[in-house]
Formats: C-alpha cells, structure tokens, sequence
C-alpha cells in the first residue's frame, strides 16, 4: 500500500485548491487566541488585532483573532466529505488585563464557530497535560479569595459534518474491517479524560534564530496518532491547517493514510525534510504500531489470567487472540520506506 505525504506553505484560511469534499478527517491545533505567543501572527493577518491589544481593549482583540480562524472553520466544512470528522485541539488562555486576571475561554468560541458553520458537535476530549511544577496555585497562594486554579488540560473539540459516515460498498467495508483497533484500545481511547505529556519545541535551536517563531504549541505524536485510528480507515485523507512542525503527517504516515499539512511558514517543510531524511525515520514511525502490538498480546496474558480462558476469536493476520468479532479482520500495516520526491512532498510504502 502507498500514501501520499504534503506540507506547503499556504494561507489555511484560502485553501481554494482543495476540492469540495475532498478530505476525510481534520486534525490540528491553530495559533490559540490570546496567548501572547501569537500576538503577532494574528497582527500579521489583522492590524486591528494590534490596535485592540495596545488599546486594552482584549475582548475586542480576542474576537477579532477568532475570526481569522473562522475562516479556516468555514473552508473545513467545505473540503470534508459527508460524515467527516474534525478534531480541533485548543487551550483556554489567561491573561492580566489592568488590574485583573481575566480567562479567555476559546474552546467555548470554537464551538460556538463551528455550530454556526453547520457542523455538529460531538463529545469533546478533556486533554489533561502533566506537569511537575511545584506549585500548582497562582495568585495570592494560600490566602483566600485571590487565588486562581492553574489550567493543566486543553480541549480536545470533535465536530462532524452531515451525520455519520456511510461505507456503501464491500471493498469499502472491508477496508474498514482492516483499520479496526483493539477492544481495549477502544476502551481507553474513546475517554473523555485523556491524560500524558504534552511537547515543548525550541525552533530558535532547532531552525536558527531568523525563524518567525521561538518555539511552537505541537501536540506529541500520541495524540494525532489516537485520532487518525479513530476517525479514518486505511487510505483516506487527514489535513492539517496549522501543520507546523509536521506531527500529524508523521502520524498519518505511520497510521498508512495519506496527508496534507499547510502552514504560512515554509521553514517547516524545510524541517521535515531532514526529519524524514534523517537516520532511524522508519524505525520511529513503527515504534508506535510495535508498540501497540506488544500492548495487546500483554492484555491477552491478564485477559486468561482473570478470565480463565482465552478471548473467544483469533485474528486472521497476526493469529493472535481478540475479544471481539470486529477485530478478526484487524491488519497492522507497518512503513516499510518513505521517498521524498520534493521538498515538502513524500511517497510512504506500507506492507
């Protein structure tokens, strides 16, 4: 099986190149509203965003900067096919407005955008991110009434355009058989709480200090990679529109679907290249799947060691146990190579 990998630099709120209905799942995390981080990237495609920011006038800003992501929001429902998915992972920002401490709540916002657009929304996914900070209060700290929670989760929103997918034909379904996931894996995955490590990315290190930004708000690979299994089978098309350092077309490729990463930075396709040129790249993206592998073989021990028994079916491919009828047609596809044909343009083969 072969997939086809692209990150280019474009404007996400034009992607005019895209045909209607074209992709089948969505999964990125934009700039987030109100964090300074991003001040200047919204100033860059608004000037009244600076204005409002100098101003103090932060609700003004923060409504302007979420509509330069509604655009993208709109061009999404027109480039996903019926019963597509988008998965939007996005904080809350807080910040000091004068004298106050003021939370930004952009989740709610995004929401709100996305139901207007004409999506329907679905159980969203509470992203707790760990931390080891000492002290988890900010504020007055232990007196009362001036402190304020510290945020450790994001959101992780998932809306759906036009009801629920249809798979019409039997190559179609079977397709769909082969891109099941494990029982557990669906017990685990399909939480409303999710709880590891989040990633931090110095891009002045990394990319020289002339890149635009200091560092990056990339999700780990864990988390496009839970996505993609969940909402795609074999083969479809995940878009990413804030693409950044390439996570979820690393994702995709390891997940056998092909993918499209857009981003106004054309330094990070020039980053991916010497990612995906560099030593270890295959072993990396099969690391997870073995992972999974490995994962499921040690639920089958404590399966027969509680139960007593083993689970009631055998998959065809790899002849181990599984729970459940749904998962006997389950196949593990493996990257067995990834050729770039340009930069920012990549050919994954998969056995």
């Amino acid at each position: 099986m072969q997939t086809s990998h692209t990150i280019k630099e474009w404007d996400s709120r034009k992607i005019s190149f895209l045909d209607d209905e074209s992709i089948n799942l969505v999964v990125t995390s934009p700039p987030y509203p109100m964090i300074e981080m991003w001040d200047k990237g919204f100033n860059d495609l608004n000037s009244k965003v600076g204005e409002s920011l100098k101003g103090e006038d932060f609700r003004a800003a923060f409504e302007l900067m979420h509509c330069e992501l509604d655009k993208v929001w709109s061009e999404l429902y027109r480039v996903l096919c019926r019963g597509g998915i988008a998965c939007i992972n996005i904080g809350d920002a807080v910040r000091t407005v004068g004298q106050k401490f003021v939370l930004f709540t952009n989740h709610h916002r995004i929401i709100d955008a996305f139901l207007k657009v004409g999506f329907d929304a679905l159980p969203l996914i509470l992203w707790r991110k760990q931390t080891n900070a000492p002290n988890k209060f900010m504020g007055s700290g232990m007196l009362p009434a001036g402190a304020y929670v510290t945020l450790e989760h994001e959101y992780i929103l998932i809306f759906r355009k036009s009801g629920k997918r249809i798979f019409k034909n039997e190559n179609e379904k079977k397709n769909r058989r082969r891109s099941a996931i494990f029982w557990e894996e669906r017990n685990k995955w399909y939480s409303d709480l999710w709880d590891f490590k989040g990633v931090r990315q110095d891009f002045k290190k990394s990319m020289g200090d002339h890149n635009k930004r200091s560092r990056s708000a990339a999700f780990p690979f864990e988390l496009p990679y839970r996505l993609i299994n969940m909402h795609s089978v074999y083969g479809d098309t995940v878009l990413d529109p804030f693409a950044g350092s390439g996570t979820t077309l690393l994702a995709a490729m390891a997940c056998a679907r092909n993918s499209l990463g857009l981003d106004n930075d054309s330094e990070f396709a020039v980053r991916l290249d010497k990612k995906i040129n560099g030593p270890g790249l295959v072993t990396e993206l099969n690391r997870r799947l073995e992972k999974r592998q490995e994962e499921h073989e040690r639920f089958i021990v404590e399966y027969n060691k509680n139960k007593g028994r083993s689970p009631g079916y055998i998959n065809h491919s790899h002849q181990f146990p599984v729970v459940t009828k749904q998962e006997i047609d389950l196949k593990l596809l493996k990257v067995d190579k990834v050729l770039q044909k340009k930069t920012g343009n990549y050919i994954a083969i998969h056995k």
